[in-house]
């Protein structure tokens, strides 16, 4: 059922105001979106790409769900809501019109004998910064033969290895497109193609900026980390699970998606630069990739992509409220699939309260952030 916008006034002539207005339509701002949808909302989607989200960073990416293998260099706060939001993948993905990819076989992490050192170092990590009960049954430490059988592509080029046997990945652009087409079935006023300025923003009863680095205009400290991929075809290898060879000067994961396409990554650079892929970035990404397995050179390289991930200085997401009509959700870095769900429903819970009067003020919406699971991504205004 439609619910009525207690900021709205519309004549019988005019076209109805929104409920809410989403800015951006990559992950976030399409998962917000088609989830308002879901409730009832009456929904406006703006976003200067196309339904395909093509040159957003959501195209790019990897689309990993591994949050244990995260809490080797993440605070534990982004672990606990990566594990959320991977239960909310299995629950949400179903719901959408069109099939996207999604497998639960775990991470294997594996690493040359030279460098078992980085094995101890990432061992300590994860187990200091995940919390206990994905600690249980999550770490499974394999030798030799369980090598084999866990991964037998590997088996015969690592004695040893570690399956994080609760995570996951999709298929990024297959979801981007699922989610494009559940917006239209959902008749959310899409509008493709189209940059709102600052000084004309749609009227709404309340406005989700998701635009990323598009809203560094709002957000002074944010600030764009890039990242470099290949996606090569690679018939043979056949590996089952994201892989993520350890080493101390390039370390590597490699995803693998269907028909024998594989995504391989690592570089994580401080600059916004833009520009193609770096030949020194190709060389390590690919030279990792064969050192990951031989085959991986006789792989045919069928895109190399770059973009800039949108980061806050602590490198946490952020919710945060002008304490009027605005949310800004940001700052989900590299590790957007991973958490974006739970960002999210805390997002769609907000905006319905504050549609709904139940949050009026800031003292209603630290009484509301102090009652969150997720105390940490509330803000007011902007972060510091």
């Amino acid at each position: 059922m439609h619910r009525s916008n207690p900021y709205s006034e519309t004549s019988c002539h005019a076209t109805p105001t929104p409920d809410v207005v989403v800015l951006g339509g990559g992950l976030s701002g399409r998962l917000i979106a088609w989830r308002l949808a879901r409730t009832g909302h009456h929904v406006a989607l703006y976003e200067q790409g196309a339904p395909s989200g093509y040159y957003g960073a959501a195209w790019v990416a990897a689309a990993m769900l591994a949050p244990l293998a995260e809490a080797a260099s993440a605070e534990r706060f982004l672990v606990e809501l990566g594990a959320a939001s991977l239960e909310r993948w299995a629950e949400w993905l179903p719901q959408l019109p069109q099939p996207v990819f999604f497998q639960r076989n775990g991470t294997l992490i594996v690493w040359h004998a030279a460098d078992r050192s980085e094995w101890l170092l990432f061992e300590q990590r994860v187990r200091k910064n995940a919390p206990i009960t994905m600690l249980h049954d999550g770490i499974v430490v394999l030798h030799g033969a369980q090598v084999t059988r866990a991964e037998p592509t590997l088996g015969t080029r690592f004695h040893d290895a570690c399956l994080l046997a609760n995570e996951g990945q999709l298929d990024n652009r297959q979801l981007l497109l699922a989610l494009a087409s559940a917006l239209d079935e959902l008749r959310v006023d899409t509008h493709w193609h189209t940059c709102v300025r600052e000084d004309a923003m749609p009227t709404a009863g309340l406005i989700i900026d998701c635009r990323g680095l598009g809203a560094k205009c709002a957000w002074s400290n944010l600030r764009g980390v890039r990242g470099e991929v290949a996606r090569v075809y690679a018939p043979g290898i056949s590996l089952s699970r994201p892989a993520r060879l350890l080493h101390p000067r390039y370390p590597l994961y490699v995803a693998p998606k269907q028909d024998n396409h594989y995504v391989i990554g690592a570089t994580e650079i401080e600059s916004e630069d833009m520009s193609p892929v770096s030949v020194r970035s190709t060389l390590e990404l690919l030279s990792a990739a064969y050192s990951l397995h031989p085959a991986f050179g006789e792989a045919r390289i069928l895109e190399l992509n770059s973009h800039c991930r949108p980061t806050l200085p602590d490198h946490c997401p952020a919710l945060s409220w002008d304490g009027a009509l605005t949310l800004r959700v940001n700052g989900l870095y590299r590790h957007g699939y991973m958490i974006a769900p739970e960002i999210a429903r805390e997002t769609i819970a907000l905006a319905d309260a504050l549609l709904n009067t139940r949050v009026r003020d800031i003292d209603d919406f630290n009484t509301w952030r102090t009652d969150s699971r997720w105390p940490k991504l509330y803000h007011t205004a902007k972060p510091d």
